[in-house]
């Protein structure tokens, strides 16, 4: 596999070796030593998979005070796949990076705890896979504005379906510190 730094410290964009022959394709989406090697991890122990239409945005989301790293990929479709640093002691604080993620390519983004997450489908539908070193709470669950102008990220087309959620979150700048990640 070819494991990639970004623009944003700790974020690495995962491309699987696939085998192919006439029968179809293989690979591996998780293999704890080979991932480990590249700072990816610790241990999972949650998988979620959800299905979207085309222009839905999810997120900007992150949990606290119990941060989820997350390894995500696209199993069918293709998105807009986003994350922010939203540690206030970073250097990057406020920063996003983002990559088209698709079933086709196989790529992965891994998105180390401390980071927002969110994604945009593109195609038609999407499945959208996610390994989560924390389990989901309720209770620290969080967002911010998806549109956020202090963030900037670039959605490539407008969205068409928000959650309630995600339409009333607050911008970076309205959460306080003690709320975000360290």
């Amino acid at each position: 596999m070819k494991v990639s730094d970004t623009d944003l410290p700790g974020v690495k964009l995962v491309e699987p070796r696939v085998f192919g022959d006439e029968r179809g394709w293989f690979l591996e989406t998780w293999r704890e030593e080979r991932y480990r090697e590249h700072g990816i991890g610790p241990a999972f122990v949650q998988a979620n998979c959800s299905q979207s239409a085309r222009g839905v945005l999810r997120g900007l989301h992150f949990q606290w005070p119990e941060p989820q790293g997350k390894l995500v990929w696209v199993s069918q479709g293709r998105v807009f796949d986003v994350a922010v640093d939203i540690r206030p002691e970073s250097d990057h604080f406020g920063r996003w990076t983002g990559f088209e993620l698709d079933a086709d390519s196989h790529r992965q983004l891994w998105i180390p705890e401390g980071f927002a997450h969110g994604f945009q489908v593109l195609s038609e539908t999407a499945t959208f896979n996610y390994l989560c070193t924390r389990p989901y709470r309720g209770e620290f669950d969080a967002s911010i504005a998806w549109d956020d102008a202090d963030i900037g990220v670039e959605w490539p087309i407008a969205p068409s379906g928000l959650s309630d959620k995600d339409r009333a979150a607050p911008r970076l700048a309205e959460i306080a510190p003690d709320r975000l990640p360290s």
